[in-house]
């Protein structure tokens, strides 16, 4: 069985600053990390491969240099091969123009079975990149995977809903995108992250997978991010003190006052 992970190296949300003059994402000095649902979607992977003999799974990024770090994490964990998508033509790409790219990566990798992925990016919590791959390699989808089972090229999945769950079925090939329901990830162990660092990480440019040069990166993105900001602080509360009537009365009055009423 083949299995690949669609992963991503995104900045550590609690650390994350906006330029208050720019209005841009400030990242010098900010951590970046595993996409925390991707790793979800890896560790389901993993489960398959510990459970069943000559399963294979494979990690691919799309992402700067620097994701090689959060790669060799993945393989650290226990992952088999991973690749790197990098150039700076695919830089800028909104989510049409990011699974352009990752979608003909996937079909240079080869053919999978299983292809596992995280439900959003925490920098961009669009949940939009798994499902537009899935379209774009023809494959039978199913988002917010709480749950998952697998017999024979036969796999069952609880679906989260808001109120509750749906079960489905569906043959392989398939792509799923997972939540953080699904599983709890494994850490690296020490003997995992000295043979990552002996294993090659292949790096493919825009002249190495099968994609046209006019429908990747930011030309051609047709969502535009003009600005980033942090909502101002909101002011301090009033509290409303005295008798209930009292109290509804100075409330009536301080929206009157501020003409929300």
């Amino acid at each position: 069985m083949n299995i690949l992970v669609c992963a991503k190296q995104v900045p550590n949300t609690n650390e994350v600053k906006i330029d208050p003059v720019k209005g841009t994402l400030i990242r010098e000095g900010v951590e970046s990390i595993l996409n925390p649902d991707d790793a979800n979607a890896l560790e389901e992977a993993l489960r398959l491969k510990d459970q069943y003999e000559d399963v294979k799974v494979t990690v691919l990024s799309m992402g700067p240099p620097q994701a090689d770090d959060m790669l060799r994490e993945c393989l650290a964990m226990g992952a088999d091969e991973a690749v790197l998508v990098s150039d700076r033509a695919f830089g800028g790409a909104d989510t049409w123009a990011t699974s352009n790219t990752i979608s003909a990566a996937i079909k240079k990798a080869g053919s999978f079975d299983i292809i596992f992925a995280g439900r959003q990016a925490i920098d961009g919590d669009t949940a939009q990149v798994g499902p537009q791959i899935a379209e774009k390699l023809g494959l039978p989808q199913i988002t917010y995977v709480q749950s998952f089972e697998i017999d024979g090229d036969t796999v069952t999945v609880q679906r989260q809903l808001e109120n509750g769950y749906e079960v489905i079925r569906v043959k392989t090939p398939v792509l799923l995108t997972a939540v953080k329901e699904l599983n709890q990830p494994r850490y690296m162990n020490v003997k995992g992250i000295y043979d990552a660092y002996k294993k090659e990480i292949p790096v493919w440019g825009i002249d190495d997978i099968p994609v046209e040069k006019e429908i990747v990166g930011l030309k051609a993105s047709p969502t535009k991010v003009f600005r980033s900001f942090t909502p101002a602080p909101k002011g301090k509360g009033v509290m409303l003190e005295g008798p209930a009537r009292e109290k509804v009365a100075n409330l009536i009055n301080n929206l009157q006052k501020q003409h929300m009423i």
